[in-house]
């Protein structure tokens, strides 16, 4: 399978209407944004499980512009700071 055939989950603009999770999902599956938010609103009824289940797919759904999410974002920004700080806590000097 080539490269430009592969599917990528991302957060979309277009249909966003709060962080673009619903539209990003339903344009991979193949779905109406709108089912994937109904599918949601039932679970978030039933036990709140569609709020965490969004808030999950914000944070780890890269936006359709970028290549990295959320959380990958802070992960690198605290690896990148983290390097130029010993254990002690003070900082390193830079070369």
């Amino acid at each position: 399978m080539s490269e430009y055939n592969v599917k990528k989950l991302r957060r979309t603009h277009k249909g966003r209407i709060v962080a673009g999770v619903c539209s990003g999902i339903g344009e991979y599956v193949g779905i109406d944004a709108n089912m994937v938010r109904i599918a949601l609103a039932i679970a978030t009824l039933f036990g709140g499980l569609g709020v965490g289940v969004y808030a999950i797919g914000w944070l780890l759904m890269p936006d359709e512009e970028h290549d990295t999410s959320i959380v990958q974002d802070l992960i690198s920004k605290q690896q990148a700071k983290s390097e130029h700080t010993d254990w002690s806590g003070e900082q390193k000097p830079q070369a």
